[in-house]
């Protein structure tokens, strides 16, 4: 999209006229600067939906100069909200120019112009009376690009029809689309899931992932670059797909590291859903084919879903306090805090 600062408002060209003063002196007053476009980051927001490509915003340009050295009004700054995770980046050079995570960051994107000098600000002792002033100076102007990846704790990766949508509305007061066709879910959508008061935490239910998702096939793309802002991810596999729970694990972790080694390392846990359409006394033999710690669960009937929430709870509250001890340490070669 594109971006303007305002214009600076042009100086005033005017001399003081008053009664027995016959030779007044210069008095034309400054304009006002032009308005900057700033991003605030607001958390009550989840998409980037008002800013569709080929959008323009333009801050409010400075009001002009006039008599008795009055300096004209500053533009009104163009305040822009956006969901925390957003990234800015500047298509022009190419540069990221900031990530947005954090409720009431602000980031001034376009600067408005500068203004214009009245004549007043030209007297001389041998020039006293300029008859000429400066114009404002055009605001900046630049095209951006905004790539928002959503922040949750937790993620829930899973092949199409895996059941995620599912779940996240059994567990949240989150309304996802659910079909029973490849790619219901278009666009990640999160649910806030409540474990008593003051206790919730955040999940995100993310596009179906298949083979070949790194390299852009299905919704493969859209999806991974989601997955990096997620703290813990919730693999969640199906028995009624082509691929088998296992071969449906591997090719999730497959994908994962493509994209980022990183990815790749990250904490899991393992869940197969829908045991409500497995045959009695086959889901201990399914999970026996999943690594250690695997667990079944029912959206449709409620089975295994709280035990599921309560495990996932403890793991939430133990990666907040690794990332709190984390953000308190000193950077490396910092003098400790003095004791209070």
């Amino acid at each position: 999209m594109d971006v303007a600062g305002g214009r600076g408002g042009d100086g005033a060209v005017a001399f003081r006229r008053e009664a027995f003063v016959p030779r007044g002196g210069p008095s034309g007053g400054d304009g006002g600067r032009g308005g900057d476009v700033i991003l605030l980051v607001d958390v009550k927001l989840v998409t980037l939906t008002d800013f569709i490509s080929g959008t323009s915003f333009r801050a409010e340009n400075g009001k002009p100069g006039s008599g008795s050295k009055k300096t004209g009004r500053s533009g009104r700054d163009l305040v822009l909200s956006i969901p925390p995770g957003t990234i800015i980046s500047d298509l022009g050079t190419g540069e990221v120019l900031a990530d947005m995570t954090d409720e009431g960051q602000t980031m001034i994107v376009a600067r408005g112009g500068s203004a214009g000098h009245g004549n007043a600000r030209f007297a001389t002792s041998r020039r006293q009376a300029p008859r000429f002033s400066t114009p404002g100076r055009p605001g900046e102007q630049r095209r951006i690009a905004m790539d928002l990846k959503i922040m949750a704790d937790i993620g829930l990766v899973g092949f199409p029809n895996a059941g995620k949508s599912t779940l996240l509305s059994v567990i949240s007061a989150a309304r996802p689309k659910i079909g029973n066709f490849p790619f219901t879910t278009l666009h990640p959508c999160l649910g806030v899931v409540r474990m008593g008061l003051g206790s919730s935490f955040v999940v995100a239910d993310l596009p179906g992932l298949i083979e070949g998702a790194s390299e852009g096939a299905g919704l493969g793309l859209r999806f991974l670059r989601h997955v990096e802002r997620t703290s813990l991810l919730v693999f969640l596999l199906a028995p009624d797909l082509e691929a088998s729970p296992s071969e449906q694990l591997v090719t999730l972790r497959m994908e994962l590291a493509k994209y980022s080694p990183t990815l790749a390392e990250a904490e899991g846990m393992i869940v197969l859903s829908k045991s409500d359409t497995i045959p009695p006394g086959e889901v201990d033999g399914m999970l026996s084919s999943l690594p250690g710690g695997a667990v079944s669960l029912s959206a449709a009937t409620g089975e295994g879903v709280d035990r599921l929430l309560s495990v996932l709870w403890e793991r939430v509250k133990q990666a907040r306090t690794a990332a709190s001890e984390a953000s308190s340490k000193p950077a490396a070669g910092a003098e400790p805090a003095p004791p209070s």
